[in-house]
């Protein structure tokens, strides 16, 4: 399945390569949004809210509201995932809340998944160099993807996977590190990080992976 990307950062949708430098740059939504309503299901991500330098709440709400949304960027408390699903997300994105002070904290993901539902909640381990990052990825963790999968697979009902060594680039998705973690969990499990084509959707598709793509729709080489 092809998961389409909402990013926002500063009231507009964008593209960053591996996180830091914006490459592309859209003031009106609103193309997208229709593009987007086939789908039955859409990422959206608020960068503001991720790195700590704001937040697009507003248009969160309003997108959320239109389209299927699994929505992500700054949902580091129980309160924060409650105001994001209430907001209209179908499924909300935990990363950086997964990890206390660098080491994973089951606890919390323990309590959401009591509160919430594992069902409308998506883990997210977002690697550079093998290893899961945290706050916009600019926190370096020891913690592997897979060590992560293990420990908190009872409490999600989907795994997002991003490899960031490769986001943005349009140079592939290595398959030689999703295969681990597809056996590593019963799960979803949902692949990003320099998707290019077609065929490398359909190949993810058929070892049960979806792929979200970002970079590839709004350039054109993948038609949405």
């Amino acid at each position: 399945m092809l998961i389409p990307s909402i990013d926002l950062m500063g009231g507009k949708i964008v593209q960053l390569v591996q996180g830091k430098k914006k490459a592309l740059e859209f003031d009106d939504p609103e193309q997208w949004i229709s593009r987007f309503a086939k789908y039955p299901l859409i990422q959206l991500i608020d960068l503001d809210a991720a790195i700590g330098t704001g937040n697009n709440r507003a248009l969160v709400r309003a997108i959320a509201q239109r389209l299927p949304c699994q929505v992500g960027g700054g949902i580091r408390s129980l309160e924060a995932a409650q105001n994001t699903l209430a907001a209209g997300a179908q499924r909300v994105i935990i990363g950086s809340a997964l990890l206390a002070n660098t080491k994973l904290d089951v606890t919390f993901a323990q309590k959401i998944a009591e509160q919430l539902g594992p069902e409308r909640l998506v883990f997210a381990l977002d690697a550079i160099g093998g290893r899961v990052t945290t706050h916009g990825w600019r926190i370096q963790t020891n913690v592997t993807p897979l060590a992560m999968m293990q420990a908190l697979d009872p409490y999600c009902g989907a795994f997002l996977y991003t490899h960031m060594d490769t986001e943005g680039l349009l140079q592939g998705f290595p398959r030689d590190v999703i295969w681990p973690l597809r056996k590593a969990t019963k799960r979803q499990l949902i692949a990003a990080g320099g998707i290019r084509s077609q065929q490398e959707i359909d190949d993810l598709h058929d070892i049960g992976v979806d792929a979200v793509v970002g970079m590839a729709v709004y350039q054109g080489l993948i038609p949405a």
